[in-house]
């Protein structure tokens, strides 16, 4: 693999939706800001980076991005890429323009500690179900995960250099697990 292309070094750009047609387009959700942007930043890869598609826009249906795939032409060979997420070298992508900006991927693997400096877990993962960013923070083995709103007001500071978030859940977070009722 080449330096550069290791899977924490790569950036979801977006993933093959399903074919539109039978001549072998495919529609793609772009996470980028600009969907049709999606094939400014490079070559992209399967997430193993082991796959290279070139990828031609040829327009918009539904909010999904169409496009043709060299070597794509037909519905089935379309269709079996359904799912398959598309990659860039994080290198490719420029440095977010306001330092209120982050890409989900420098989130993901970040420490949460609480206001009081106790840590409470790591960021695995950045969630958007329609009503804005969400963090799923990890919290061991015995804790589960909870989902804290990405917003200035529950993360009032981001740290990259030292690996860190502070986080001011809106709810009480328990740290430890809660104990069963019994009926007793």
């Amino acid at each position: 693999m080449a330096a550069g292309n290791e899977p924490s070094n790569r950036i979801c750009l977006g993933v093959v939706a399903g074919a539109h047609g039978v001549r072998g387009l495919v529609k793609i959700k772009s996470f980028t800001e600009t969907p049709g942007d999606l094939i400014a930043y490079g070559p992209l890869s399967d997430e193993a980076g082991t796959r290279r598609f070139e990828i031609a826009v040829k327009g918009m249906a539904k909010g999904a991005v169409l496009a043709s795939i060299a070597g794509i032409g037909d519905r089935d060979a379309a269709q079996a890429l359904k799912g398959t997420g598309l990659y860039v070298a994080r290198a490719a992508l420029p440095a977010p323009e306001d330092e209120e900006d982050y890409y989900h991927a420098d989130l993901v693997g970040l420490l949460a500690e609480g206001l009081d400096g106790e840590q409470i877990g790591k960021v695995t993962a950045v969630h958007n179900f329609g009503a804005g960013d969400l963090l799923e923070i990890a919290r061991g083995e015995d804790g589960g995960d909870i989902l804290i709103p990405f917003t200035k007001a529950a993360v009032p500071e981001i740290d990259f250099e030292g690996g860190r978030l502070v986080i001011d859940p809106p709810v009480e977070v328990a740290v430890e697990p809660v104990a069963e009722k019994s009926d007793g």
